[in-house]
């Protein structure tokens, strides 16, 4: 048997074996390449080499950006900042049908834009409003289903972790891939809000909550600003060029450490908890970054990806049956595979397919990234289903059940982002960002 095709045999059967006996994705991943290099170059080539890679795919001044908005990310979730922003999306989608259902959605969107982070968004957000919509006699199932569905939101609208990964494989820029990201979160939200519209009216008890006065819905949105002018800080100064996106990370640092103490909600003492927790977040997705970089060598000098490459184009040479495949492929993987190392294994794979056909990379990140978002709410790994149900004191098995009706919403909407190329490209391209 040849090499290369040894090496891709222990990579497939390595990585697939390993997670069904539910080894850390990390490990299979870096276990499976590392053994599959041996086979290419010996022990003593693979161990050196593997440990060249690792450190090359982290030694990256544009992943620092990570580490940042994670750190950003858990001071958000300690800082009093997601109680401003639901009071604010109360005022925008109070007088609406199921309005506090409503006001879920519309709040991890806005806590989902200043962190970007799924999780972040799920957990605080999910902890207020979750006895609120009890409250109202929401069903408890539904009301986590809501919850866990558009927490995703965060992880296409800027910034999003998800999308530097993206942006550091495929050599695409940051600000423009920021800006295609908007289209498709508002397609997510509006595809959640959908769900919620037609499930109030079937539950016609389900009213609208006291809507405040003009007066006081001013003073309402006038308390979020300072949470929300964060958006502006970073993506402005990413856009104008002021600072790059590693700087504005450290940039939205800074940022949410004044807020928090401004609003008296972290104090010195809570400070080492919040970077623990920050750090173990940061060692998980650089850990997969490294292991992912020996995974992506052996596949080049394999020749995996040409490979397969001829397989899919052999099999049609048609873009629209093309993309579809591929998307299938991803909703597949996404559900037992985080998207940090989905990007990194398949985004190598699949790009230089697309570019064929004349797909601009950046639409195609919005593709790869609202595909994968789909898997962190489904099971058996989706870690958003796993906090919301947590969250809301539930097993996930009822909260799937009302998740149903929000996976075929977004699903639809995943048909629009990829077949409807205005929607991510509009935008980059208004402003300059990519070549019409």
């Amino acid at each position: 048997m040849e090499p290369a095709t040894l090496a891709g045999l222990i990579l497939l059967i390595g990585i697939a074996a390993m997670i069904v006996l539910s080894v850390p994705i990390a490990v299979a991943i870096g276990l499976s390449s590392a053994i599959a290099a041996i086979s290419l170059l010996g022990v003593e080539g693979a161990v050196l080499t593997s440990s060249q890679r690792m450190f090359t795919g982290i030694n990256s001044f544009t992943l620092l950006a990570i580490p940042f908005f994670v750190l950003a990310g858990v001071l958000m979730n300690n800082g009093g900042i997601a109680g401003r922003l639901i009071d604010a999306a109360k005022v925008l989608v109070g007088r609406m049908p199921a309005s506090l259902a409503q006001t879920n959605v519309v709040a991890n969107a806005m806590f989902g834009a200043v962190s970007g982070a799924a999780v972040a968004a799920a957990a605080a957000v999910g902890t207020v409003m979750t006895p609120r919509m009890k409250e109202d006699r929401y069903d408890p199932k539904f009301a986590a289903a809501v919850n866990v569905a558009s927490a995703p939101a965060g992880m296409l609208i800027p910034p999003s972790n998800t999308f530097i990964v993206y942006s550091l494989v495929s050599s695409t820029s940051i600000a423009a891939l920021f800006m295609a990201g908007v289209g498709p979160g508002l397609v997510w939200v509006l595809a959640c809000m959908i769900v919620v519209f037609a499930y109030s009216r079937k539950h016609k008890e389900l009213r609208g909550v006291d809507h405040p006065t003009f007066a006081q819905g001013l003073l309402v949105i006038w308390r979020a600003v300072p949470s929300l002018l964060m958006i502006v800080v970073v993506i402005g100064g990413i856009l104008t060029g002021v600072f790059t996106a590693t700087e504005s990370a450290a940039i939205a640092v800074f940022y949410c450490l004044v807020l928090g103490f401004l609003y008296r909600a972290i104090k010195v003492r809570d400070l080492p908890g919040i970077l623990l927790d920050a750090a173990r977040t940061t060692a998980i997705v650089m850990l997969l970054v490294g292991v992912s970089s020996i995974l992506s060598w052996v596949m080049s000098f394999a020749r995996i990806p040409d490979i397969i490459s001829d397989i899919m184009l052999g099999l049609t040479d048609n873009p629209t049956i093309i993309l579809i495949l591929m998307m299938v492929i991803l909703l597949v993987v996404g559900t037992f595979m985080d998207p940090t190392p989905a990007i990194l294994i398949f985004t190598p794979i699949f790009l230089p397919i697309v570019m064929e056909f004349g797909v601009n990379p950046v639409h195609f990140g919005t593709m790869i990234v609202y595909n994968l978002s789909l898997g962190v709410i489904t099971p058996p790994v989706g870690n958003v289903l796993f906090v919301g149900s947590r969250v809301a004191g539930l097993r996930i098995e009822p909260v799937i059940s009302k998740l149903v009706p929000f996976l075929i919403s977004l699903a639809a909407g995943l048909f629009l982002v990829v077949f409807v190329p205005a929607l991510s490209m509009w935008l980059p391209t208004t402003m300059g960002l990519v070549a019409p």
